[in-house]
């Protein structure tokens, strides 16, 4: 019992630090009404969203996973293709989607449900694909995840844990940030967006 007690708040510490706190965002929310700098915020700001992959009976399986788009809006991930369902998955199936939630950046006012249109809300869809080891785009994706989540770095990396490099090609995008329609949004619209403008 005394030993329960203890790892119990031991995990309340370490997640009340590292965990169940809200990020903040880093930039201002933009204007909801430009749908791809909105988005492209959505994503930049965010540090974990639910991946979807396809099982190999084709039942949809989502699993929370952490990313990063190094700034360039297309979602990178540090999967294994040994142990987890998603890798494994994306390697049979590659179709996939990623959401996200506005939410997790403690930007929504307090009183608003996760649910609320007004509590945006992005999912990429497209193709999850594994990068080649040792590619520019690799490097890049490795640099990017290991500096947003130093953690991962730490992970083993014994060729059996068979951790690799994936992005999802995005292919479609549905972004809800009011009580109006979804956002009608391209892919070319989202990834052209200047952040800096």
């Amino acid at each position: 019992m005394m030993k329960t007690i203890i790892f119990t708040l031991y995990a309340l510490i370490i997640c009340g630090t590292h965990g169940f706190s809200r990020a903040s965002p880093t930039s201002p929310r933009p204007d909801p009404k430009n749908a791809p700098i909105f988005g492209r915020w959505l994503v930049s700001q965010g540090s974990w969203g639910v991946l979807n992959t396809l099982d190999n009976h084709s039942v949809p399986f989502g699993n929370v996973m952490s990313y990063s788009d190094g700034g360039t809006g297309i979602p990178y991930f540090y999967l294994t293709i040994t142990y987890d369902p998603t890798g494994m998955n994306a390697l049979r199936n590659p179709k996939s989607s990623f959401t996200l939630s506005e939410y997790e950046l403690g930007s929504c006012n307090a009183t608003t449900d996760p649910q609320s249109p007004i509590c945006a809300k992005i999912t990429l869809s497209g193709k999850l694909r594994m990068l080649r080891q040792n590619s520019k785009e690799a490097v890049f994706a490795q640099s990017a995840l290991f500096t947003d989540h130093p953690q991962l770095a730490g992970w083993p990396t014994e060729e059996e844990r068979g951790f690799r490099f994936f992005k999802l090609v995005i292919e479609n995008i549905f972004l809800v940030n009011s009580y109006n329609l979804p956002r009608n949004l391209t892919v070319s619209q989202y990834l052209q967006a200047n952040m800096l403008a």
